[in-house]
This record gives C-alpha cells, structure tokens and sequence, in this order.
C-alpha cells in the first residue's frame, strides 16, 4: 500500500465561476425567486458523488459520473459545501444525462424529497426542483432510483445548480485535470506535527495509537511514528486483513521502484516473523513491510523507532510494534538507507483514507504519550503538535478535517465524511504531561 505524509496533489480551490443563468430551463416552481439566481455551477458526479454500495461488483461512478446503474437497492450522495444559507435550483442539462425507455429518479436535500420522471423521448433538460438551505455547511444531494422499464437508470454526467449565493461562497470538486477527482474523493489527509528540538540526536520515538471503535474504516491509515525518511502506522486493507506497515523513501526520487539504481536502493538488514518485504511506488519509492496483523479497535498499540546515523554516509531505520493482546515487542523491518546521516528528524502522525470510494466515511483516531530518547539515553515527553492537512484540505478543496486535544490527555485528528465543523490549519495544541515514561530495556528488544 502506498502511503505518504507529503501527498502530491497538485490543486487549485474549486469555486465556482460566476456565469449566465440564461441556459437553464426555467420551472414554475421558481417563479419570481429567479431574480435572486445569482451564479451556475455544474456539479460533476465523478468527483463529488459516492454509491451506497462501494464495493459492488460494477463500478458505478467514475470520471463520467453515474454510469452502469442498474441495481434498486443502490442509490447516490452527492456533495458540495456552502458559505452561508441560500436558495438552489437543480436541473440536469440534455447534455449530461442518458435515458434508456422510462424511469424514475427521487432528489432529496434535508429530508425534502421531489420525485422526476425521465423519458428517452425528451429532448429538452430536466428540472428537478428548489430547495432553501438555512444553514451554512455541506449540503447532501441523495439520488434514488424508484422505476425503471427498461435495464437501467439514466446515466448523469452532472447535475446544474442555480444558486441564490455568490460564486466564492461555494466548493467543490470542479474537473478531472490533474486527477482531482480521485484525490477529491479521497478527501483531505490530516497531520499532528510534534514539536521536538531540532539540535538534539534524537535516536528513538515513542508514540500511542487507539482507534476508536467504529472508526476503524476500510482505506484507512493511522500513521503513528513519522520522520523525515518515513512513515510507521496501522491500516484497514479489507473487511478481512489489518497490517502494520514500516516504510523507507529512496533518496532517489521516482515513482518507479525499478529506476532506482543499486546504491541508492534502501536494503533490508533484517525482519520479525510473518513480515513481507518489498518495494514500493507511485508516491516516491523505497523499501517497505508490512506485517499481517488483525489489531483491534479500542485498543492502544505502542510503536517505537530507531534512527542511527553509520559511518559509511547511510542511516539505520528500525521499526518496533507492541500489542497488548500479545504484551511483547515485535520487530517489523530494520532498513538501511545510503547516502543519509542523520538521527531522527521531524517526528509527526497523520490520518489518510487510501481509498476513493470511502472518502464519504469519517475516521478518527486518537495520539497519546509521545516521547523521545537521545543518543545518550535521555527520555523526554512532547506534549505540543501542530495541526495541518494537505492541499487538499489547504485550499478549500475538502473541508472535512479536524485536529487537536481530547480530555487534554491525547491529540486527536479527523477526515472524510463531509462534517461541518473544521480545524484551522497551523493551530499548536498542547496536552498535560503524563509523566509516563515507556519501560523499555532496549537491550532485549527482539
């Protein structure tokens, strides 16, 4: 699995672009509100929507929005975030939407439903009704299939609004350019940045991971031990398989593994039972392991790391997990990487969804009693982060993110799920020392 705390989404915040009403169809049902239409936007169901059946046999959303909808039981979530109250016009252009025979489709916004017959023979766009949105925040537009005569729903591309609120007040997910619907989808990835002296050699970092129960989502990762050269965490691969993953960077950057020549592979020097080692790609390269493991939520797992520089200009990365289902140490990997001299630097967790078609689920998970240990064998607690998500989050592309103290005995950080409330970026947070130092003998660590 390819995870990374740099994400290499490159994005610009999709707002949207004020422009004519005069190519939407006009209804009744708007009558003389119309003269508060103040902007359109197109709303493209690729990157905004999520089915209720994720994991279907038929993918039914894609970059060309709903697509192959044939099943009565699945039914759609598309989202877009407002800036204050106002009142929406929806329609679906003739150009967006494929009809096969007759259909039924259902809208629903706040538990406001309108029902809106489809036909193959209309050649003109569909309006499907207004709606006034009294509170600032994401809005959910539910797409149901009632009936249908032939094999399936109509496939839409987008859905038109037209909005009573400023272009500036609204986000979403624009365009495909660049991929952003699947870094959209995915949602915002959120970090805990601990503040740690930068003139010490630090060679160890000690950390605390809970998920709490229910927040154990498929696509998750729960990052624990950070540093400049790596990452150490917890992850959900399946309904089935849990891992704790260890990985290295190259310091030659590529996305292709392959590329990388033999003096500056990252090399293995040793692994605990049951790991898979391995190489890894597509967000940088390097070594990577992974250990098949079923941890379990409400639990608190202990991981701790290694750095030491060496003398032929590499350093030493060795990765640690304990489980208190087991109540001992595990070796995970210890990895060698050239052309690197250095002890531990820039030690943070984050919180990412690895998984588009989960981006409309929240996770939260929960970081306590951060320490690290000097060269000289000195502990000392870190009881201060920063909070900061990606650009994704960044610039208003998601806002679904939030960060900081819980009880002020732990950090906390949460994604997805299009929730209101977020956290601003760059905020210190700074818990009550625990005063509990981790019992370790180094000596005997496997």
């Amino acid at each position: 699995m390819k995870k990374r705390f740099l994400t290499k989404l490159v994005a610009i915040i999709f707002l949207i672009p004020l422009t004519s009403c005069s190519g939407i169809e006009k209804s009744d049902e708007v009558g003389d509100n119309d003269s508060k239409m103040v902007s359109t936007i197109s709303l493209p169901l690729g990157g905004n929507a999520f089915s209720s059946i994720p994991f279907a046999g038929i993918k039914t959303i894609t970059k060309n929005g709903i697509e192959d909808w044939t099943n009565s039981e699945e039914y759609f979530t598309a989202y877009f975030r407002v800036s204050e109250p106002g009142v929406f016009q929806f329609s679906i252009n003739k150009e967006s939407i494929v009809v096969l025979g007759k259909s039924t489709l259902e809208f629903t916004i706040n538990n406001e439903s309108k029902r809106v017959e489809f036909n193959e023979t209309k050649k003109d766009s569909y309006q499907i009704g207004r709606w006034e949105i009294k509170e600032p925040g994401y809005v959910a537009l539910k797409i149901k299939g009632i009936n249908k005569s032939k094999s399936h729903f109509p496939s839409i591309v987008s859905v038109t609004i037209n909005s009573s609120i400023a272009k500036e007040k609204i986000a979403f997910v624009q365009n495909d350019e660049g991929s952003f619907y699947h870094w959209g989808r995915r949602g915002p990835s959120v970090h805990l940045n601990y503040q740690v002296p930068t003139d010490k050699d630090i060679e160890w970092y000690y950390n605390e991971v809970t998920v709490p129960k229910g927040q154990d989502v498929i696509g998750s990762y729960y990052m624990a031990n950070g540093f400049a050269e790596g990452y150490f965490g917890i992850q959900v691969n399946s309904q089935t398989e849990r891992r704790v993953l260890f990985s290295v960077w190259s310091p030659f950057v590529t996305d292709d593994p392959a590329s990388i020549p033999d003096s500056k592979k990252i090399k293995l020097l040793k692994k605990g039972a049951g790991v898979t080692t391995g190489e890894f790609g597509n967000e940088g390269s390097g070594g990577q392991s992974y250990l098949k493991y079923n941890w379990i939520a409400g639990n608190t797992y202990k991981f701790l790391l290694r750095g030491t520089p060496q003398s032929d200009n590499s350093t030493t990365y060795t990765a640690y997990f304990f489980a208190p289902e087991l109540n001992q140490w595990q070796l995970i990997a210890s990895f060698n990487r050239p052309e690197t001299n250095t002890y531990l630097k820039r030690f943070h967790s984050f919180l990412e969804n690895f998984s588009p078609e989960q981006g409309d689920k929240s996770r939260e998970v929960l970081f306590g009693n951060q320490w690290y240990c000097d060269a000289k064998g000195n502990w000392t607690e870190i009881n201060a982060a920063k909070f900061t998500t990606d650009n994704t989050g960044t610039i208003g592309y998601r806002m679904d993110y939030s960060g900081g103290l819980l009880n002020n005995d732990s950090f906390y950080l949460k994604n997805g799920g299009f929730f209101n409330n977020f956290t601003k970026a760059q905020s210190i947070f700074t818990r009550s020392l625990s005063q509990k130092r981790p019992d370790i003998d180094f000596k005997v660590l496997p």
